[in-house]
């Protein structure tokens, strides 16, 4: 079967030519000395825009490329819009996730969770604690990124606040998240990888476990070693006086955690993921009206407005007018408080962005998706994976060409869904040829596609987790260990032969 339908000459169009291996690889190589030389003179700053532009100019070469081999304008062009199509979903979650954050840091939500989190926990179990309650929540929503955005924003600030490295916090934040995304039934890449090898869901999560279940638990060993080693005695001193400050600031209360579990529960009860969001958005603005009036009224008065608008309004009813701008602002734009405490204050624990901070983010992901649209368009990721292929001669290579093109993808159409998806389509047919179930593949999939979208910073899952996380990728993705290490599970599963199911139902 070929893998370049597409490319045949037809009656009043150019001939198309399949790519050589070596003018695919030129965009890559391409991307790889660009993004080399930008990190290294912009360093943490590449991702504010410049990133951005090399992936602009690597499609520009890719363009370049298609062209040679016959394509036209205007077919590239619509791959480039296919490619960013896949990924509006994200986009609009990624907007509604900025007004999310906005409100339940106006309203109290966030800071609540801080506060009482800090009286739980302590350095020592920390992480590992961090990790386990991101897995039970990821478990039962099915989301890593739902996930990231209540509970992960919570223990980065309760992680900062213990004085733990913010690099270590979210590395225990998203392996516990990806843990629970890859168990749970309701996860969409869960259902997309089994959907794609050919197996079913519950077989394919029974499958799963067999590398997924060593992978978490060695990083939990890991991350409780470091919270046994891990000295942060100067934060516990400062504990109280961060208490302090967070209970001067906020009205906190229990009640405030009636938003984060109506959320959790419109996810489980399979609401989409918009329509929740936007719900947990309105409610957050609700209980800020109710439980912050004040600060409702204080982020309305350092508010950019229409002078003379604002005091028309404002005095004919002055709490409607606060009440209005002050959580439109935090839907929107830039909110912080000052409470005096240093911690709290400097590292901006009790800030958010609003819609806005996600732009830049978004627009990653748009350049991201335009270069990847121009490579999968022209056949060029195609045929660098079918030259892989070619080099399969056992089960341990062919998983571990499977893992090594889910990780290319992930780097190249910068899209987990991509990433799972077309090594799915390409090595279906291998597997049954060398006698090999579905499930093999299926896992493979989710333990090399799933989890290293989130270690690639223009990738929409990387792009996506260190905006709302506060945290560079470069800063935490050493930290990842559950996704650092499931690709070599199971690869290292495929070499020993364990629990390797053949069609006719016996194991290697």
């Amino acid at each position: 079967m070929s893998y370049f339908r597409g490319f045949e000459k037809t009656p009043g169009m150019t001939t198309k030519r399949e790519p050589t291996l070596f003018e695919s690889f030129i965009p890559i190589i391409f991307l790889i000395l660009l993004l080399v030389i930008n990190v290294g003179i912009f360093g943490s700053e590449a991702l504010g825009g410049s990133n951005q532009i090399v992936l602009i100019l690597s499609a520009g070469v890719a363009t370049i490329v298609a062209f040679r081999i016959g394509f036209k304008w205007q077919e590239i062009q619509d791959g480039i819009v296919k490619s960013i199509s896949s990924a509006m979903a994200s986009i609009l979650i990624l907007l509604l996730i900025g007004s999310l954050a906005g409100t339940w840091m106006l309203s109290g939500v966030v800071p609540a969770m801080i506060y009482y989190g800090l009286q739980i926990l302590n350095p020592t179990i920390f992480l590992v604690a961090a990790c386990i309650v991101c897995s039970i929540v990821s478990v039962a929503t099915g989301s890593s990124w739902t996930t990231a955005a209540t509970v992960g924003i919570a223990l980065i600030g309760i992680g900062q606040a213990l004085g733990i490295s913010e690099g270590l916090v979210a590395g225990a934040i998203l392996s516990g998240a990806y843990f629970g995304d890859k168990m749970s039934p309701l996860s969409d890449t869960t259902n997309l990888a089994p959907a794609m090898a050919g197996t079913d869901l519950f077989t394919h999560i029974r499958y799963m476990t067999i590398t997924t279940v060593p992978s978490i638990l060695l990083a939990l060993i890991i991350f409780l070693v470091i919270g046994f080693t891990n000295s942060a005695d100067g934060a516990i001193e400062g504990k109280a006086a961060i208490l302090s400050a967070i209970d001067g600031a906020f009205n906190i209360n229990g009640w405030l955690f009636i938003v984060p579990v109506v959320v959790v529960v419109l996810i489980v009860k399979k609401m989409p993921a918009l329509p929740a969001l936007l719900i947990g958005t309105l409610l957050g603005a609700i209980f800020a009206l109710i439980f912050q009036p004040d600060l409702v009224a204080q982020v309305a008065a350092t508010a950019s407005f229409d002078g003379k608008l604002y005091d028309e309004f404002y005095s004919m009813s002055p709490t409607l007018t606060n009440g209005f701008i002050g959580t439109m602002q935090a839907m929107f734009g830039d909110i912080a408080f000052t409470t005096g405490n240093a911690v709290l204050d400097d590292q901006g624990l009790l800030s958010a962005s609003g819609m806005a901070g996600m732009l830049g983010t978004i627009w990653l992901i748009i350049s991201a998706m335009i270069f990847g649209g121009v490579m999968e368009g022209a056949g060029m990721l195609k045929r660098i994976a079918a030259a892989i292929i070619s080099k399969v001669n056992s089960t341990g290579s062919l998983v571990t060409s499977t893992v090594g093109t889910c990780i290319f993808f992930n780097g190249t159409a910068s899209d987990q869904y991509l990433a799972l998806v077309v090594p799915g389509r390409m090595y279906a047919d291998t597997y049954k040829k060398k006698g090999l179930a579905p499930e093999n593949l299926s896992r493979t999939l989710e333990d090399s596609g799933t989890v290293t979208s989130v270690l690639i910073p223009w990738n929409t899952c990387g792009a996506y987790h260190s905006s709302v996380l506060g945290v560079s990728t470069g800063t935490y993705f050493m930290y990842c260990f559950f996704n650092i290490i499931s690709p070599f599970m199971t690869i290292l599963v495929a070499y020993t032969g364990y629990k390797i199911k053949k069609l006719s139902g016996k194991g290697e």
